[in-house]
């Protein structure tokens, strides 16, 4: 088994540790986050760091890398207070891994890739068409973590829309059967397969 302590870590070649570390910590979430400027110009960009922060409010949050360079996603959710998180599916994850090219903010990553703009409702950001989990998020807050200068995002979901064929009666979305990726590392996608679904466990009788 390979070893690396923090010495060899931080002394390895930058690339092969940037890999290293953004793997080690296993499968990552795929999603394209949606929003809009103040202007009326869309962004979609793709996250590998969305988690479930709570359930009573429904809260997710992301990190964000520091904003020592523009980040749209970043000024038009706080310019208008709300965007879309949506799953990336199997046919899309090329136009979706595209969306990390670092375009100027007037140009839209819709308007570069097959993805496509839809709008539900009254929500003002756009969703990606055809993605199989849909959420419509408003900001709550930003934390900073200044160990790493990164800031991590809170937001809440206002709007969840599911494909009919992945929601199963206890409320779990399987997201295998909407053959929906995962990342691994930084650029590396995956579609996870499905095993089994467990039981709540509760401590054996000693």
């Amino acid at each position: 088994m390979a070893f690396f302590n923090r010495k060899d870590i931080d002394e390895l070649e930058k690339y092969y540790k940037i890999n290293l570390i953004n793997s080690c910590s296993g499968f990552k979430s795929a999603n394209l986050l949606g929003s809009i400027s103040k202007e009326g110009n869309t962004n979609v960009a793709v996250f590998s760091s969305v988690t479930h922060l709570g359930s009573k409010p429904p809260t997710l949050g992301f990190i964000l890398r520091p904003t020592t360079v523009p980040r749209n996603t970043h000024k038009n959710l706080k310019e208008t207070g709300v965007f879309t998180i949506n799953h990336i599916w199997e046919d899309v994850i090329e136009d979706a891994h595209h969306t990390s090219a670092s375009y100027p903010e007037h140009i839209s990553e819709f308007k570069v890739t097959n993805l496509e703009e839809e709008y539900k409702g009254n929500f003002k950001a756009p969703f990606v068409k055809g993605a199989p989990v849909q959420m419509a998020m408003k900001f709550v807050e930003e934390i900073h973590v200044a160990s790493n200068n990164v800031w991590l995002i809170v937001a809440q979901i206002e709007e969840l829309y599911v494909d009919d064929k992945i929601l199963k009666e206890d409320g779990l979305i399987n997201l295998a059967e909407g053959n929906i990726a995962t990342i691994n590392g930084l650029d590396t996608y995956a579609i996870p397969k499905f095993k089994q679904q467990l039981s709540y466990q509760r401590p054996k009788k000693m």
